[in-house]
């Protein structure tokens, strides 16, 4: 079974849905999960019901240099993400001496290019964990390596609770891409780092970002949801454990009407996929 549509699956499960139900909208965010193009999912958009999905967009796919290695190694994601916008040569010229580029540029950087160029041990990825992760670089929290799994998402949130009701948004726009709906950062990095540049409080840059990404989830989450004439958004993954993006991107989706599942009993990450797992099994097993 598909990593990703086991999450929805386990959620709907949790729910008490019938194994005949209509598809949901499931916005699926974690850290990884093998996808079905050969690429790492973990930012996705599913039409899913407990027999099929329907992948319907995908965060903006990045590599991961080095792969596992980037888990372990926030930076390499920020790399990558400004090599993957285009931003890394002229983020270079502008802002050489932030600590996080002076950083960066102390790395190996021309041999995970080359990796890059020739596809070694550089798959890509969708992963909003990744993409958290690169955020976190940014602001130097637990950029050099981590130790446990979220460990840098889980200060970039502490740190954004820290910010006293932060109105403005980073922008992240969506735009078409091989059938599917796909995020662009380029705007949110441009943003991001000018404010950097120019001493913004980090933790007022960190509540910027979750509500950016909030705001670009639930506008794409509506947006889907009157095409496909669906009512229902299903969270699951392990990035929703993040409550401030939780309760940001549920607080929208209900004032846009819309019924909105999020685990209560199971958690949301990998620690409740098998119930997902088993609950598709059965429904596929079942006649008709």
């Amino acid at each position: 079974m598909q990593h990703h549509h086991a999450h929805i699956a386990s959620l709907m499960a949790e729910a008490g849905y019938p194994i005949d139900s209509q598809a949901v909208l499931g916005i699926a965010l974690d850290g990884l999960g093998f996808g079905e193009d050969g690429t790492i999912w973990g930012g996705e958009f599913l039409l899913a019901d407990f027999r099929k999905h329907i992948r319907l967009a995908r965060l903006m796919p990045t590599a991961m240099p080095g792969a596992t290695q980037a888990i372990r190694e926030p930076w390499r994601n920020l790399w990558a993400q400004l090599q993957a916008n285009d931003l890394w040569l002229s983020t270079v010229q502008q802002y050489p001496d932030m600590p996080i580029m002076r950083y960066l540029m102390a790395q190996p950087l021309d041999m995970l290019e080359q990796m890059q160029q020739r596809a070694i041990n550089t798959p890509l990825t969708s992963s909003a964990g990744r993409l958290f992760d690169a955020v976190a670089a940014a602001l130097c929290l637990h950029h050099e390596k981590v130790f446990q799994e979220g460990q840098a998402a889980i200060a970039l949130e502490q740190l954004a609770l820290q910010a006293s009701q932060e109105e403005t948004a980073y922008p992240i726009d969506w735009e078409r891409r091989d059938k599917l709906y796909q995020s662009n950062h380029r705007a949110l990095w441009r943003a991001l780092l000018s404010d950097l540049a120019a001493g913004l409080d980090q933790k007022v840059i960190a509540a910027r970002f979750h509500r950016g990404l909030g705001n670009a989830l639930c506008q794409l989450a509506t947006e889907l949801a009157q095409t496909h004439n669906l009512d229902t958004i299903a969270l699951s993954g392990g990035v929703w454990q993040n409550q401030l993006l939780l309760e940001h991107c549920m607080d929208r989706l209900q004032q846009d009407g819309l019924q909105v599942l999020h685990h209560e009993q199971l958690p949301s990450n990998d620690g409740g996929l098998s119930l997902g797992q088993a609950a598709i099994a059965a429904a596929r097993a079942e006649p008709g």
